[in-house]
């Protein structure tokens, strides 16, 4: 059956965070010179261990997962720093950061590129109320024709609720909708659930998603086009 529907998960999917940057300014002023590419991928890798092994813990708040998230990553880095003084020093960063959350290069080409094709688009995201106010400020609203928001819907992926709910409100059939995301344990699973296709957007090609074999792994989003 032909494709009429995409949707999306939002962060790292089509937002990312300037959190490499920022984390590498945070450890400069304990004395440590990482590189922001090797943070890219560090960063990445305990992301997926962090969505395999511990499902859910990042609805949690900061303080419940972030001080064990950085113990593991700065572990993974060889360095060893009190990790509640390190939070305290990034998040200022982060405060003080305009636009933490931003596109990544290729986004708005690439829902151009989809709507041109006359490809109905939409979101699902584990987001709080700033998901619409973060897509409109970042002019990705309108590409839209759905936007189901686990904050205001009240249903979190990978509960297949929330897919079958924006099914309901666009009046689409899975067998037309492919789920877009890069989390397989809440995009993958719970698409998967309704009968929907996903694609597994992971830039980093299979690292830290090598058990995944049920679901297309794209490392760049025009690649949704290859599957439509």
């Amino acid at each position: 059956m032909k494709i009429s529907h995409i949707w999306f998960d939002i962060g790292y999917t089509l937002l990312r965070m300037k959190r490499e940057v920022t984390y590498c300014q945070a450890l400069k002023t304990f004395g440590e010179d990482i590189s922001v590419e090797t943070l890219e991928r560090e960063f990445h890798w305990v992301d997926k261990l962090f969505m395999r092994e511990y499902p859910g813990v990042f609805l949690k708040g900061r303080g419940v997962y972030m001080p064990w998230f950085l113990g593991v990553l700065n572990y993974r880095l060889g360095i060893a720093l009190d990790v509640a003084e390190v939070d305290k020093c990034w998040e200022q960063i982060q405060m003080s950061t305009e636009d933490y959350w931003i596109p990544f290069d290729n986004v708005h080409a690439v829902l151009m590129e989809l709507k041109e094709r006359a490809l109905r688009m939409g979101v699902i995201s584990n987001w709080d109320h700033s998901a619409r106010g973060l897509l409109e400020r970042h002019g990705l609203i309108g590409y839209f024709d759905h936007c189901i928001i686990s904050a205001e819907v009240g249903i979190d992926k990978p509960d297949p609720a929330i897919f079958n709910l924006a099914m309901q409100k666009a009046e689409a059939v899975p067998q037309e909708c492919i789920y877009v995301g890069d989390n397989y344990y809440d995009d993958a699973v719970g698409s998967h659930k309704v009968g929907m296709q996903a694609l597994i957007l992971n830039r980093f090609g299979t690292l830290g998603v090598e058990e995944i074999n049920d679901a297309p792994i794209i490392q760049n989003l025009a690649q949704i086009k290859d599957h439509i």
